[in-house]
């Protein structure tokens, strides 16, 4: 690369150079003047300065309404964002206040669920104690039916054996029939 730098610099001699008075075509620095005199001329003519300058103004105008179209979406999506925060917050905590009323009615049926066990309970208990108890005045019924029927059979055999025969029979008829009509 230094080498290239070193060449460029000795090929670019004096002798290059523009010669000769100002005002003459063998000037190069006069010629280079008058090109772009009439380069600029040209472009003038040509009006092309107003159209450079046209169409800046239609591509400012364009980043404008880019810029203003931008902050309207930014704006929509900032109230977009505000919405669905709502909307979350809102649902939030309606799931807190369906967890917090789920929670109030399991203990209300568990509850409900306790009493409706402890009233089955007593009706069974209550159903049990009155069958036991018809149990027990059923058997105190056949026991003393029982006994009856043994004390009536066992008088019977006892009165039959004092007494005769002719008169016994008469009276322990009325007697049995005596001692059953009261007995039972």
């Amino acid at each position: 690369m230094k080498k290239l730098i070193l060449l460029a610099m000795l090929s670019a001699s004096p002798a290059f150079a523009a010669e000769g008075p100002f005002f003459s075509l063998r000037n190069t620095n006069f010629v280079v003047l008058i090109a772009f005199l009439v380069f600029v001329g040209i472009l003038i003519w040509q009006k092309v300065p107003a159209l450079v300058a046209r169409l800046l103004d239609e591509r400012a105008a364009l980043i404008r309404q880019q810029l203003d179209e931008a902050r309207s979406l930014r704006e929509e999506a900032k109230a977009l964002l505000a919405s669905y925060e709502a909307k979350q917050q809102e649902v939030q905590a309606q799931s807190l206040r369906t967890i917090a009323t789920a929670k109030e009615e399991a203990q209300v049926a568990a509850i409900k669920a306790r009493a409706d066990l402890q009233a089955s309970i007593s009706r069974r208990m209550a159903a049990a104690e009155d069958q036991i108890a018809s149990a027990v005045k059923a058997a105190e019924i056949a026991v003393r039916n029982q006994a009856i029927t043994v004390s009536i059979a066992a008088a019977g055999e006892i009165l039959a054996a004092q007494m005769k025969a002719d008169g016994a029979a008469a009276s322990i008829d009325a007697a049995i029939a005596q001692v059953a009509a009261k007995l039972h």
